[in-house]
């Protein structure tokens, strides 16, 4: 018994004058007599139109918001890693900002404050003489006022020997103080001996009264230069 033969879709044969002339004799009130050829093309046509305006007013805006959305994503996770780290790195953080904080606080130590200064000027002083330098000028300077300390300028012009120079800037930076030389030059004295001129340069750290009022003038600074 043989199987039943299943008819063949045959397609419309395509000719493009035929296709234009079928266009041409489209009646647009009665489409069910249109060929079906012009009909598939149409059809087609207006899916793509209706799919086109769907994307353009639609899935457009709808994947700009679905990325926006994959990126915050990703940010997300690198903001959840890096604090995961820092849990779990905690302890060890706080280890360190005790560190900092005991060495903070060491630093702070070899500045003075403001009774302290006067005893370290003479402890610069007492270093030059007790190397039998001669003082052609020690004359401090204006403070220059920072975020938590203030800067004096000292400008000294000593004579001695190059062995009782070297001593001295020796002395200069094993004092318990902070004081670093600037600005040194050395030349030929008309004795025989050097004349050395430098800025010695001391800082005091500033106590809690000099530090508000010193926010208090940058605040009103930058308020007035806001206006």
């Amino acid at each position: 018994m043989k199987a039943p033969t299943v008819p063949k879709l045959q397609l419309p044969a395509f000719d493009l004058g035929t296709l234009i002339a079928d266009f041409k004799t489209l009646d647009p009130k009665d489409p069910g007599l249109w060929p079906v050829l012009p009909r598939m093309i149409i059809l087609a046509g207006a899916l793509l139109v209706v799919m086109l305006v769907g994307w353009w007013f639609g899935w457009r805006v709808q994947m700009e918001e679905l990325d926006a959305k994959h990126q915050q994503e990703e940010r997300l996770k690198e903001e959840w890693s890096t604090k995961k780290a820092q849990a779990v790195n905690l302890e060890e953080y706080q280890k360190q900002l005790a560190e900092i904080n005991r060495s903070f606080g060491a630093l702070l130590k070899q500045l003075p404050n403001a009774s302290e200064m006067e005893s370290l000027l003479v402890d610069i002083n007492q270093a030059g003489l007790g190397r039998g330098l001669q003082f052609d000028l020690f004359k401090p300077g204006a403070e220059s006022l920072r975020d938590f300390y203030a800067e004096l300028p000292i400008t000294i012009k000593v004579g001695g020997s190059f062995h009782d120079l070297g001593a001295f800037t020796g002395d200069i930076a094993k004092l318990p103080r902070i004081v670093t030389l600037n600005d040194i030059d050395v030349s030929p004295a008309k004795d025989g001996g050097l004349t050395m001129s430098a800025v010695a340069k001391t800082f005091r750290y500033l106590d809690e009264e000099e530090v508000a009022r010193q926010r208090k003038e940058k605040q009103a600074k930058e308020k007035g230069g806001g206006k």
